[in-house]
């Protein structure tokens, strides 16, 4: 199974970033893993939240193909403990080709990308910014991976 992450917007804390980006390799060690940055949108300033979001919705909706699985990670979606998670990976990769998550924007999908998905899935009830959501969900992929493999890294 591929799986993709979509995010919208770069990471620009370095620190992060070399955190983020030594979770994707780890990843890909294990599974196929692809990351696809959108570019932010340019003067946001003159734009309602709603057509920040439509037109960052087109630009996620154009990433997607016809039979990619999509799941949103949005606050209101499925909280997962690790090995639940783990567990719902596994089932994913024997029943699909290709796996896509999307972190919106700072305001979140439109109503387009909502229809589109899916599924949601929820990291925590708590509130991260959207950089450091980036983080925390590549550390879980990799921790499922690990948990997938019997591998030490996670401890129950």
């Amino acid at each position: 199974m591929k799986t993709t992450l979509i995010l919208v917007g770069k990471t620009t804390n370095k620190h992060l970033l070399s955190c983020f980006d030594d979770y994707v390799e780890r990843i890909g060690h294990y599974m196929p893993f692809t990351v696809q940055v959108i570019p932010e949108l340019k003067n946001t300033k003159s734009l309602s939240m709603d057509l920040q979001k439509e037109r960052e919705g087109e630009q996620i909706l154009r990433l997607i193909q016809d039979g990619d699985h999509v799941v949103l990670l949005d606050e209101r979606g499925a909280e997962r403990r690790s090995v639940a998670f783990a567990e719902w990976l596994t089932k994913k990769q024997l029943s699909i080709r290709h796996l896509v998550f999307v972190i919106g924007g700072p305001y979140g999908f439109s109503e387009a990308v909502y229809h589109r998905a899916n599924e949601r899935m929820s990291l925590s009830l708590m509130t991260f910014s959207h950089q450091m959501v980036r983080l925390i969900f590549a550390e879980q992929v990799y921790r499922a991976c690990t948990i997938m493999r019997g591998e030490p890294y996670h401890h129950e």
